[in-house]
């Protein structure tokens, strides 16, 4: 199943500054996912638990046994997404060095798919090259700063929040929210090509939603508990900082085979 899911209207301005606008553009879509196809994703992320300690049904409900999480929605704030090339050694660098290529946007809200397939978000031309890393920030809104006063006048509920999700822990609805601030820089493996040859292809972000509340044997902790100053607020985070990947994904089926 593919969804499309829209960011808030106007914030996308895509660029490609660094870019020496050698050759022409090929049409790169990014897209979001939250789940391997064909019910993969609780063999591969139970953090070392027994399998049946770590179950996904259908949808966005969860359950290890005991507990049951449903999750109605998950949104993300992300800004300053990048693509670096092969022979790059850092777009950090200040000036960007050329040939990273920038999507220069934000902040963006990110409304994460539930359930299997992709949700694409934007699409972009890119000149030839290699392109092994992709990078970006989720990003924690700020209550001043004039670069995030659009953003925040249309929703002020992220104001000092980058991360929020509502659902149910055991039939009682929770609201996750998290000022989680920090740089992702994720290895494309194999790289990103772009040929002359290529006219279009996909490159999608998958979070591991299902681990993200999840203790380190597997089992499910209350999402409320991750709240700030909770008893579990340094271990979601962590969670959810190592729950992404990305990877080229021509099909757009958020798997990378």
């Amino acid at each position: 199943m593919k969804r499309w899911t829209a960011f808030s209207a106007g914030l996308w301005a895509l660029a490609t500054a660094c870019s020496d606008g050698a050759g022409p553009g090929h049409t790169v879509s990014l897209s979001f996912a939250t789940r391997l196809p064909a019910g993969g994703l609780a063999a591969a992320h139970t953090y070392g638990a027994p399998q049946s300690a770590a179950i996904m049904l259908a949808g966005d409900t969860m359950t290890d046994g005991t507990n049951t999480l449903v999750i109605v929605s998950a949104q993300m704030v992300l800004r300053e997404i990048e693509l670096e090339r092969q022979e790059v050694t850092d777009c950090d660098d200040s000036p960007g060095p050329a040939d990273c290529e920038d999507f220069e946007i934000g902040p963006v809200l990110v409304e994460l798919p539930l359930g299997p397939g992709t949700s694409e978000q934007v699409t972009v031309d890119l000149p030839p090259g290699i392109y092994n890393e992709i990078e970006f920030e989720i990003h924690k809104v700020s209550k001043d700063d004039q670069d995030d006063a659009a953003f925040r006048a249309a929703h002020p509920e992220f104001t000092e929040k980058s991360i929020r999700v509502q659902g149910t822990f055991n039939g009682v609805p929770f609201l996750y929210e998290s000022d989680l601030d920090v740089e992702q820089e994720l290895d494309l493996s194999p790289p990103l090509v772009i040929a002359d040859s290529v006219t279009a292809t996909n490159l999608t972000v998958r979070v591991g939603l299902a681990t993200w509340f999840r203790a380190l044997n597997g089992g499910l902790v209350n999402p409320d508990s991750g709240n700030k100053g909770g008893a579990n607020e340094s271990l979601i985070k962590e969670n959810i900082k190592q729950s992404v990947e990305a990877f080229e994904d021509r099909d757009d089926d958020g798997s990378e085979h």
